[in-house]
């Protein structure tokens, strides 16, 4: 694709322009993305005869565990790694164009919080750091940089100097953003459980990481409420494989960037869609993706409620996932 119409991307306004979008973008994957074309091909699917996003076959995940999910004739700048596991192969994103990454979560971010330069930025984000090829450090490491707040970085045991910084902000009622995966905030939640004032907005992106019980996303954010004091707790929702995210300031309701769209996958057939308010499996459309595959079915569950926003409701277990393997082995 051009460089004009990838741009024209993230200009996406209103769902006719998502929809045209998204059609291009699958029609040039679809010829130019080997391992997502031999997919179409073992499906059965004729490219040409997809004329609306909803008839568009959804990659699955495990994919970018086991291929180079990239189109042909690019190289990649960048290759993001999940942690993955003792039993697991990472998944890899092979990113070609690293300003689509940056352009990316860059507007997204001023999309629902605003300027970065205005926030106190602070990444409490341990697990990720042990790994130089996170996208979520990438995308955290940027977003430090532009915020001008002193204090504004990563950290990774020292929760005392994070608790002292926290109380600074809230003194001089600077603007802080607090991202942290899970288990380190119920460490600082444990360790300096103190008041927070709504200069602080607590975001978690998830996961426990070995390190604690894995806990609902409900119980989780009580247990943050109660220690700070707070009403609302934000999430990110990202992964290796996409580009883009998602966010919820509050009570686990996703919402995504115009150029991102969730659908929701029947369980027990991967090529049927379901209704709004119907619980199956996520499918995603990244179009920052475009020169890997825009067209992700993910492990999780969720639905989507009337509001177009969405739930996350938990993971499927790998013998659920049906029809959903073809050419992974």
């Amino acid at each position: 694709m051009d460089q004009a119409n990838i741009k024209e991307i993230f200009n996406i306004k209103d769902d006719r322009t998502f929809r045209a979008a998204a059609l291009k973008v699958f029609h040039y994957q679809a010829v130019h993305t080997p391992v997502y074309r031999d997919y179409l091909a073992t499906m059965g699917i004729d490219p040409v005869r997809i004329r609306e996003p909803e008839e568009i076959p959804f990659l699955p995940i495990e994919f970018f565990r086991t291929h180079s999910v990239l189109a042909e004739g690019k190289k990649a700048e960048m290759i993001f790694e999940s942690s993955g596991s003792t039993d697991m192969d990472p998944s890899r994103h092979h990113v070609a164009d690293t300003s689509l990454y940056r352009e990316s979560f860059m507007k997204g971010f001023k999309r629902f919080y605003g300027e970065p330069a205005e926030f106190c930025i602070l990444a409490l984000l341990p697990s990720y750091l042990e790994r130089k090829d996170s996208s979520l450090v990438y995308m955290m490491d940027h977003l430090i940089k532009q915020s001008v707040q002193p204090g504004s970085g990563f950290y990774l045991d020292n929760l005392e100097e994070l608790a002292s910084i926290l109380q600074k902000k809230m003194k001089y009622q600077i603007p802080t953003l607090l991202m942290g995966v899970s288990f380190a905030l119920m460490d600082l939640a444990e360790t300096y459980p103190v008041p927070l004032s709504d200069h602080i907005t607590l975001m978690e992106t998830g996961g426990m990481k070995g390190r604690r019980e894995e806990l609902i996303r409900s119980e989780l954010h009580q247990q943050l409420k109660d220690a700070f004091g707070i009403s609302h707790i934000h999430s990110e929702y990202g992964m290796t494989e996409l580009l883009s995210q998602a966010y919820s300031a509050g009570e686990g309701l996703f919402k995504s960037p115009p150029w991102m769209k969730i659908l929701i996958r029947d369980p027990n057939d991967p090529l049927s869609l379901l209704s709004n308010g119907q619980t199956g499996g996520i499918n995603i459309i990244d179009l920052a993706n475009v020169y890997s595959c825009s067209f992700i079915a993910t492990g999780d569950l969720g639905k989507i409620r009337e509001d177009d926003g969405f739930e996350v409701l938990g993971r499927y277990d790998s013998s659920d996932i049906r029809g959903c393997n073809l050419l992974v082995s």
